[in-house]
């Protein structure tokens, strides 16, 4: 079987940075679970998205190297970006269906904009466990409902801390958030995932929604600009909408191609 195969920059305008993600296009029935996971472990990115149409519906999955998550940004933003500017999808906006409900992608000049479920946050306590995690303890934890997240005082701690994968990957959680007020941006973060096969994934729009409920308690406004200071980097901006989050981001194509399964 030939399929087509698309590599996404997102969350940048510039090629080689950002987060890469694969796009695979499918007809209108799912391939095999076993067979989408070895392509994504084949890809070995953070992710690589799926997409069916069926029933005048679009729908969505999302694959790191080792396992199905139930939401990802990046590649959402991806996979519509490839809809929208490689896969002659006429509309200004679109919905997928997905594990985490319905996920909405519109333009917005050279943005795209998701609209994603908000997550809940709640206080938690600095366990021993976390706190041999990275070099500096955070001055505050927050767990969502698939990451934690840590706290800091300021960008140049997100930066240049230390951080203990093996620590990280024993945490009960997808993975583990970092966050402080940005110097040019409203707020920075970085995160780790080696449960999910991520060590520090470059841009994920997903910790976003954890981000921007709690940066919006702290700012009291609606709207954010964000980066993400990983290695690659990436911009996004936010807005907060109560039980929804706005993630908008640019999105660049390296690479289009057809693999064999």
């Amino acid at each position: 079987m030939k399929l087509k195969l698309y590599q996404i920059d997102a969350f940048t305008d510039t090629l080689f940075s950002g987060n890469p993600a694969a796009v695979c296009p499918l007809q209108n029935e799912w391939l095999d679970e076993e067979v989408m996971q070895h392509i994504a472990m084949e890809n070995n990115l953070a992710e690589t998205a799926f997409y069916i149409f069926k029933n005048n519906e679009f729908s969505i999955r999302w694959f790191t190297p080792t396992t199905e998550v139930d939401l990802c940004g990046h590649a959402t933003l991806a996979t519509a970006y490839v809809l929208f500017f490689h896969e002659n999808y006429q509309k200004d906006e679109l919905t997928f269906s997905s594990r985490s409900g319905k996920l909405s992608v519109r333009k917005d000049g050279d943005f795209l904009v998701l609209n994603f479920p908000a997550d809940t946050i709640a206080k938690t306590e600095l366990t021993d466990e976390l706190r041999q995690c990275f070099s500096i303890h955070p001055k505050e934890v927050y767990k969502g409902k698939t990451d934690y997240m840590l706290i800091f005082e300021n960008e140049e701690q997100i930066k240049n801390i230390q951080f203990d994968l093996q620590a990280i990957e024993k945490i009960d959680a997808r993975g583990i958030i970092i966050t402080a007020l940005g110097t040019d941006v409203d707020f920075v973060s970085r995160f780790f995932g080696p449960q999910s096969g991520i060590a520090e994934d470059p841009v994920t729009g997903s910790a976003h929604t954890t981000l921007v409920p709690y940066w919006q308690n702290v700012f009291q406004k609606e709207s954010f600009t964000a980066k993400q200071i990983s290695s690659r980097g990436g911009f996004l901006r936010c807005k907060f909408l109560n039980e929804r989050i706005e993630i908008s981001g640019q999105a660049r194509t390296y690479l289009i191609g057809e693999i064999y399964v």
